[in-house]
Formats: structure tokens, C-alpha cells, sequence
């Protein structure tokens, strides 16, 4: 998991090598005055998912416990304030259910291990063996979420 600020996003460009074009969209994007919904970037590879929701209570958000296996997830936050829950995949131990190859997640019936905060302007990285637990919080969380294929 990497934790910054959009101002740093130039240190990860060569994490993985379609960061590049992910960086370039979401520091190119006025998404104050976009839709939420779905933005193809590239194909399958990279595509944005632009979110304007209310913000849910810990348990609620903590009862979808996720991890994904073919992509990467950049969460980047514009509005609102947002709380995540964290928990390293290599220590969970309570898988529910199967993984969904379709919907690209496997949910964990685990607590996270800890919280933090993401403020307009911050963004997480969340890679196969980061289990996240997203959207706490109150009030209006406009975030984009962007995923990327790792293949």
C-alpha cells in the first residue's frame, strides 16, 4: 500500500508501467465537474471509476473487507474526507466465500488492523495483498477509483 499526496504522484510513475497514463488522467481531470460512473482510459488495462457517495459506518464498510487479484487500485479523494480500514492479505486468515474472477474480489471476514484518513488531495494505492475496507465516513465522499490491470 503507498499513502500520498497528488502533488507526490510523480515518485510512482515507474511502479508499474501503466501508472504513467493512471498519473496523467487523474492529474488532468476536472472532477469537480464530472459524472460519477465508469471512464474508460485504456480498454480493459486502465479505467476509472468516478464515485459521489455517502460516506458508511465502520461496520458496514468493514462487512466488505476486499482484496483484488488482477488489479491494482488507486483511490484518490476530492471532496469529503475518507476513512479506510487496512489489514495485510498475509495476515488474514478468515476468507469469505470464493474469490469473484468476474468482479475481481475476494471479501475477508478479518478486522483491519488499523484506520486512517485520506483528505481531498490524498490518494492510497491498494495492491493484491492490501485488503481495504473503504467509504467511512459522513457525509458526501467524492473519490475516483482507479483500476489497473497488473498483466
Amino acid at each position: 500500500m503507498i499513502l500520498d499526496d497528488l502533488n507526490n504522484i510523480n515518485k510512482y510513475v515507474n511502479v508499474h508501467p501503466r501508472f504513467e497514463k493512471a498519473f496523467a488522467y487523474l492529474t488532468s481531470t476536472d472532477f469537480e465537474n464530472i459524472k460519477p460512473g465508469k471512464y474508460e482510459i485504456d480498454g480493459d488495462h486502465i479505467y476509472a471509476m468516478v464515485v459521489n457517495d455517502n460516506g458508511v459506518a465502520m461496520l458496514d464498510s468493514t462487512s466488505e473487507f476486499e482484496c483484488h487479484n488482477t488489479y491494482i487500485d488507486i483511490q484518490y479523494v476530492f471532496g469529503g474526507l475518507e476513512t479506510v480500514g487496512y489489514k495485510s492479505r498475509l495476515t488474514c486468515v478468515e476468507p469469505r466465500g470464493e474469490y469473484n474472477a468476474k468482479k475481481d474480489v475476494l471479501f475477508y471476514e478479518d478486522a483491519p488492523d488499523f484506520f486512517f484518513k485520506l483528505y481531498p488531495g490524498q490518494f492510497g494505492i491498494y495492491f493484491p495483498e492490501d485488503v481495504h475496507a473503504p467509504m467511512i465516513g459522513e457525509g458526501k465522499i467524492r473519490k475516483v477509483v482507479m483500476k489497473i490491470r497488473l498483466k
